[in-house]
């Protein structure tokens, strides 16, 4: 089995807590080649955690020719120019989210990509999160009928002051939060050709920097369910993460519990409409009652405080593209999607920038 070499840029909460810890339980299929970070005492627990080769500037990768592929996950706001740089310089590239800021960066990203011959991906690893490939299947078995709404809601209540709720490094709980939950709504709508129609709130609440801690989206498009995604930071009760309503039934969920109810319309009893008045046996007037034969269905996980299944699922995919030449799942134009719908947001919520 061939071995990737991997660089990682950074050694923040997700270079080294979700890349770096993965990469560290595929060792068959990937090796941990170089880390660069501007800090020394991170590099310096790198190389001991990795064992790994060290560097202080990303620019100090070019030329080298025992890279496969870099993450990207500096800072939200160096992706794009980083990302520019990387693939201008013939590295193959996997961007952390937030992919960039707006659909212009986006367009030159895939441009650059297709004209230096590389791979560019994204790390929408949430897509094959065992809740939501669950989610995935109870909605493609069809025993919901068709979609009339789905809610999606990443909620919780708490406080930030840290980089990621200053605007000018796009922060924000759209950009951080909001990939996720946003690439799962796009992926149920499932028309990546056509920008949905984007309904919006932004508000600040909870945070101590200049960008949105709470979200509201209700997404639409012709012969598609409404989708509703929430990211509050001011929710104490949070209930689910998932509510969808069809025609035969219903789905509720969180990350660790999938429970869906559904009828069979054959079993259903036959009815037509009746125009005049109901009344029951007696002559009283009545309502439309009946009897259907309810299907009770249920899904859990125990661990669900780990990123391993669904980094799994995407690095996979990396995998098979560079070996294979695979097609990606996530591809740059389902997520040029994503931050379309997000640039829409921001035009509709403009945020005041604090000095």
């Amino acid at each position: 089995m061939k071995k990737l070499n991997v660089a990682i840029l950074g050694q923040g909460r997700s270079g080294r807590d979700i890349h770096g810890a993965y990469l560290l339980t595929d060792t068959e299929k990937f090796q941990i080649k170089y880390v660069v970070d501007p800090l020394a005492h991170r590099r310096e627990r790198a190389q001991k955690e990795y064992g790994c080769q060290v560097l202080e500037s990303y620019t100090e990768l070019f030329g080298k020719t025992d890279i496969d592929f870099v993450v990207n996950a500096t800072p939200s706001h160096l992706h794009y120019p980083i990302a520019m740089d990387l693939m201008n310089h013939g590295l193959h590239v996997l961007v952390e989210k937030p992919f960039a800021k707006t659909v212009a960066e986006v367009d030159a990203l895939i441009e650059a990509a297709g004209k230096n011959g590389v791979m560019l991906a994204v790390f929408q690893q949430s897509r094959f999160a065992p809740y939501y490939r669950q989610v995935r299947n109870v909605i493609d078995s069809g025993v919901l009928g068709r979609l009339i709404q789905v809610s999606i809601q990443f909620d919780g209540f708490g406080r930030r002051w840290d980089w990621q709720c200053c605007q000018c490094f796009n922060g924000g709980s759209l950009y951080n939060t909001g990939p996720h939950p946003v690439d799962q709504a796009l992926d149920i709508l499932g028309d990546w050709d056509n920008m949905p129609t984007v309904f919006s709130k932004l508000d600040r609440v909870n945070t101590f920097g200049d960008a949105e801690d709470y979200a509201k989206l209700i997404l639409t498009a012709p012969g598609k369910p409404l989708v509703d995604v929430e990211i509050s930071s001011c929710n104490a009760y949070p209930s689910f993460t998932y509510n969808i309503s069809g025609s035969q039934g219903s789905l509720k969920g969180t990350m660790g519990r999938i429970d869906w109810k559904y009828f069979k319309p054959e079993e259903a009893p036959e009815q037509k409409l009746i125009k005049t008045p109901l009344e029951n046996s007696e002559n009283l007037p009545a309502y439309c009652s009946e009897a259907l034969k309810w299907y009770e269905e249920s899904w859990s996980v125990e661990d669900i405080g780990t990123f391993t299944d669904a980094s799994a699922g995407l690095y996979q995919t990396i995998y098979d593209h560079l070996t294979q030449g695979a097609p990606l799942v996530v591809t740059p134009c389902q997520v040029h999607q994503q931050i379309a719908v997000m640039e829409e947001a921001h035009r509709q919520n403009p945020l005041s920038v604090f000095a």
